[in-house]
């Protein structure tokens, strides 16, 4: 019979709808070989696998009784004034080392939005009368080359690291022990993670940093420390602006030389931007409650609250926020459907639910058992939302885009379930291949092509007729760290073999080598990527760029510490308190 949720879209249900009943099963590999074959003789049945996810944290009155006081008049007017003498800070610079260390803290409190064309004026100044003029390009001392490295290449400038080609015997003298040496060594250390592919120099000058700083940690003041311990951590370029803004507030206002304005508009801000996304989170909470996937489709996981936190990481920048409303369904409704394929479905029931999804036809739905019903369509009414809403505002019917994005998804699920009811191991070439779609990245970042800064429906056309390679990079980057997190546990539930068990089946290494191969190619990735972002030049292709390479970042950065998507964790709890919830004090 049609049951209708509160959001009036109609999905549905029989009441003899049974959440483990299956009539077909699914074989398991029972093992790996190690031999030539990519098939897996030996396998046994199995009937719907479970994941035994547990429920969310976030209760739906919880979410909606969230608040926070920074939204008044008052803060906006204070936060206008700050803003104002910091314009005036930046324009009354004359050192061009200090100009760029502002530039630096106003990244790092992730304020920098407020004065993209001050940033964008000071880095033009910089490399016109450094690096357009030869002889003063030799006479930069090895911390403002470093700094200008970093922050240029960062904002799509074309710098040469051989400016660095002489950096081992500039810093052969350095003493750990002085504040300026190790800062020094430090910006080199973050500079060199914006190389590109087959530059040995800024390889070198990572492996002769890292080690410096490692083995000289005890020897540094304690006001460096925490810097350096951080970037030793995870190095500046991979971390998330919104965890980096949070630690770093913190970590500016204990510095000696700190500036009073910058740390009470960081904080003001910061506070007032997760007003905002408090906003965002009730919204895309009442939507998950209208869908009724919670309670419909028990087998799955429940992580608004998680995928929100995605969101936010990609971009959380206040004009974003209808996307952070769009993403946050987009990567629930993912969530919902990865386990369909990856936990509950038999063989059948996906090849059909992947039909229907080819075909987009409401009309087919019938075909489908009960619980792929009410998924297929609250996930149909979505996306068709979504098209809608867009047309409306923009005149642009994006329908076609969304739903190739989403039966590529499908397909690419398929794919998987495939081998893995065959027991089939691919290499780790064709296993990528297909699981950098299957990852979810290229979807989101179709989605993401409709919700930045639309100019003109010709222009953002013709970026996606070119943004394969930043779609791709970010792509591999979340499956990669995905794989790295979450691979033991699937494996250990039944899964298709990740990237882990690709590589060890095809070279015969051991697990910890295979796990090292991927770290190397996530690097490897991060080059590319970084070489792609010098071609960016439109408003557009920046703020595509600026969500894609974020997307990447918070892939590293949930699952660094295992699966902090899926299993519930006090590490991912304490994030979201302190991202979404808890807002800075002592304003």
């Amino acid at each position: 019979m049609a049951l209708t949720c509160s959001s009036g879209s109609y999905l549905l249900h029989n009441n003899s709808f049974t959440r483990c009943t299956a009539r077909h099963h699914i074989c398991k590999p029972k093992h790996l070989t190690q031999g030539i074959s990519n098939r897996v003789a030996t396998v046994e049945p199995l009937g719907r696998r479970s994941a035994n996810y547990e429920p969310s944290l976030w209760s739906f009155d919880h979410v909606q009784s969230l608040s926070s006081k920074y939204t008044g008049k008052n803060y906006v007017s204070r936060a206008d004034s700050l803003k104002k003498i910091v314009k005036t800070m930046i324009h009354e610079v004359g050192n061009p080392s200090t100009a760029l260390e502002l530039v630096d803290d106003l990244q790092r409190l992730g304020i920098w939005y407020h004065f993209e064309d001050e940033i964008s004026n000071v880095l033009e100044m910089i490399y016109r009368d450094f690096y357009d003029n030869e002889d003063r390009c030799s006479k930069m001392d090895m911390n403002f080359k470093a700094l200008s490295f970093r922050l240029l290449r960062q904002h799509g400038y074309h710098v040469p690291q051989e400016i660095f080609h002489n950096f081992k015997e500039k810093t052969q003298n350095l003493k750990p022990y002085l504040h300026e040496d190790m800062v020094v060594m430090l910006n080199i250390y973050e500079a060199s993670y914006y190389s590109y592919e087959d530059e040995s120099i800024m390889d070198d000058a990572r492996d002769f940093t890292a080690k410096y700083l490692k083995e000289n940690h005890d020897s540094i003041d304690e006001s460096i420390s925490s810097l350096v311990s951080h970037a030793l951590e995870f190095p500046l370029h991979w971390r998330i602006p919104r965890e980096e803004a949070k630690w770093f507030i913190e970590f500016y206002e204990k510095r000696s030389g700190r500036n009073p304005t910058l740390i009470e508009l960081a904080k003001l801000d910061f506070n007032m931007v997760q007003s905002i996304h408090l906003e965002d989170l009730k919204h895309a909470s009442r939507w998950w409650r209208n869908t009724c996937w919670d309670k419909e489709l028990p087998f799955a996981r429940d992580r608004l609250m998680e995928n929100f936190l995605w969101t936010v990481g990609v971009n959380y920048l206040p004009r974003f926020s209808l996307g952070r409303r769009t993403l946050t369904k987009v990567n629930a409704m993912i969530t919902t459907i990865d386990d369909v394929y990856d936990v509950f479905g038999t063989i059948d029931e996906l090849e059909k639910f992947t039909e229907v999804t080819n075909r987009w036809d409401i009309n087919a739905v019938e075909e489908l058992p009960d619980y792929m019903q009410i998924c297929f369509i609250a996930f149909y009414n979505s996306i068709n939302e979504i098209a809608y809403n867009t047309l409306t505002d923009t005149k642009f019917l994006i329908l076609q885009y969304l739903k190739k994005g989403w039966v590529d998804l499908c397909n690419s699920y398929l794919k998987e379930a495939q081998w893995y009811e065959s027991g089939y191991v691919p290499t780790l070439e064709e296993y990528l291949e297909n699981a950098y779609v299957s990852i979810s990245a290229p979807v989101i970042l179709t989605h993401v092509n409709f919700l930045t800064t639309i100019t003109s429906k010709e222009e953002i056309l013709q970026f996606m007729e070119t943004s394969d390679n930043i779609v791709r990079y970010s792509s591999l980057i979340l499956r990669l760290a995905d794989d790295l997190g979450t691979s033991s546990l699937e494996m250990a539930r039944g899964d298709v073999p990740k990237s882990i068990q690709c590589y060890m089946h095809e070279s015969g290494a051991s697990e910890d080598e295979a796990r090292m191969h991927i770290k190397d190619l996530i690097l490897e990735t991060w080059k590319k990527f970084n070489k792609e972002r010098e071609h960016v030049k439109s408003k557009i292709a920046r703020e595509f760029t600026y969500c894609a390479m974020n997307l990447g970042r918070m892939a590293q950065f949930m699952y660094r510490e295992g699966d902090g998507h899926g299993h519930l964790s006090d590490v991912t709890k304490s994030h979201v308190l302190s991202w979404l919830i808890n807002p800075i004090q002592g304003m």
